[in-house]
């Protein structure tokens, strides 16, 4: 479940319960990564598979400081974001499997997980490609006044991309909530 950042536990048991559930959603996302794999082994799930092993705790923390409405623009291995942001695990699983019931209706496969109701731009197979995807949802947000932000998932190999250094830039300069 998503939580704003404001809202902190007020008791002991109020904050042992969230770290309970911050928990079960780590382990929820290895779970269904470590099934993706066995299923990607058997050759039941085709195309690419870039798992989120070990970055769980990413995805999870990250939608804790999130609220209904604002965008997820994520990266080719976007598995452990999609889930925290409580995109249907089975319509993930049919995305994979290549069938109509999957978010892309089963174009997409596992790098790119989309789900526009929900605001999750999911994966992009290019590396920094999301970044100026996610600088012109958040200008338009603040062009339509909406008051949402825009999280943007990289890694380390998009800042040595050019679209890195111009997407910060333009978000600088327009000074959107990305």
């Amino acid at each position: 479940m998503r939580k704003s950042s404001a809202v902190k536990p007020k008791s002991p048991q109020e904050a042992s319960s969230h770290l309970l559930e911050l928990l079960r959603q780590m382990l929820r996302i290895r779970r269904f990564e470590d099934k993706c794999a066995e299923l990607y082994s058997a050759s039941k799930i085709r195309g690419f598979l870039h798992l989120y092993n070990g970055e769980e705790a990413v995805a999870v923390g990250v939608m804790q400081a999130l609220q209904a409405g604002d965008a997820i623009v994520a990266t080719y291995r976007e598995h452990g974001q999609a889930l925290a942001w409580e995109i249907a695990m089975t319509t993930m699983m049919a995305e994979m499997y290549g069938k109509l019931g999957g978010c892309c209706r089963g174009r997409g496969g596992s790098m790119h997980l989309f789900d526009r109701d929900k605001r999750f731009y999911g994966g992009n197979a290019i590396v920094g490609g999301g970044l100026p995807l996610a600088v012109g949802l958040a200008l338009a947000d603040k062009k339509l006044q909406r008051n949402h932000v825009t999280c943007c998932f990289f890694g380390d190999g998009a800042a040595a991309e050019g679209e890195f250094h111009e997407a910060l830039n333009l978000a600088a300069l327009w000074q959107v909530p990305v």
